[in-house]
């Protein structure tokens, strides 16, 4: 009897085994009969099901992420853009889902090319310019309305579709960086030119400024130098006429000192010349 006990137990513990299951809070559950759904569990707890004939199949019941592969889109002005999105979505018909997709790795595949195709049909209708403005959201709506109306054959709702980025393709930004590069370079060619004529113009207009004052200074300078030596000449007339002597005296001092300028000059004159008639009985005066 104790040979047959053991095998026994070991078939109920197996029996017991497949013949229960537990559904987790994040799950639902579909029992399986050969391949065909026969039970939809949506509540959390110990289940039962047919050891050995039914299987159960578990489906989130949360809300998943999808993020397809970046997609090429062409707008309506023939201008390329790199758009990446991602769509979050949720499985509300687990018997649809079976039947249509099988399991999520399939559905993730589907809505992945349903939205890449959304993208390029609606996106491909609007400018550049709309794609990179806030009008983007409105073409998001449709864009999640269609995709939401392919999705509900799959028993899956679309909660949000959004764009991560859009980025223009790799040759298109390095040919929008080098116009820029050459556009900031012209201008501060631009810029370098109107400097260096600005400063010809301030130098020349500096220039001509100096000259003219210059001009009226040396202009000045020679009508007080003219003042002056009327002045002059007219104290020395007005002291000739009243001291001919003193006149005679300062005009022979005049000639001495422009006659004895230089390093090596020397003059030899007769006693009684006139030039030394200030100087008494010299005879030569040289100067080294």
């Amino acid at each position: 009897m104790k040979k047959f006990l053991i095998p026994i137990l070991v078939v109920l513990v197996v029996i017991a085994y497949q013949s229960f299951f537990v559904v987790q809070e994040i799950n639902q559950a579909i029992v399986l009969q050969f391949g065909d759904p026969k039970k939809l569990i949506t509540k959390p707890g110990l289940q039962v099901k047919i050891p050995f004939i039914q299987n159960v199949v578990f489906l989130d019941r949360r809300i998943l992420s999808l993020d397809p592969q970046p997609e090429e889109v062409i707008a309506s002005d023939q201008k390329r853009l790199i758009v990446d999105a991602y769509a979050r979505f949720k499985i509300v018909d687990p018997l649809k889902f079976y039947i249509s997709v099988g399991d999520e790795r399939v559905a993730r595949s589907r809505l992945a090319t349903i939205i890449n195709s959304r993208l390029r049909s609606v996106l491909g209708t609007q400018s550049l310019a709309t794609l990179l403005s806030e009008d983007r959201t409105k073409q998001m709506a449709i864009i999640q309305e269609g995709v939401n109306t392919e999705a509900e054959g799959f028993g899956i709702t679309i909660i949000d579709v959004r764009i991560k980025r859009a980025d223009l393709p790799q040759a298109n930004s390095e040919a929008i960086y080098k116009r820029m590069q050459t556009e900031r370079e012209r201008e501060a060619k631009e810029f370098r030119a109107k400097g260096a004529e600005m400063a010809v113009t301030i130098t020349s207009t500096a220039d001509k400024e100096v000259t003219v004052i210059l001009a009226n200074a040396n202009k000045q300078s020679e009508i007080m130098k003219g003042e002056g030596d009327g002045i002059r000449n007219k104290i020395f007339a007005d002291a000739f006429g009243k001291d001919p002597a003193f006149f005679a005296f300062y005009r022979a001092m005049q000639a001495y000192e422009k006659a004895l300028i230089g390093g090596d000059t020397s003059l030899i004159l007769s006693p009684d010349s006139d030039f030394f008639k200030f100087f008494g009985k010299t005879g030569i005066i040289k100067k080294q």
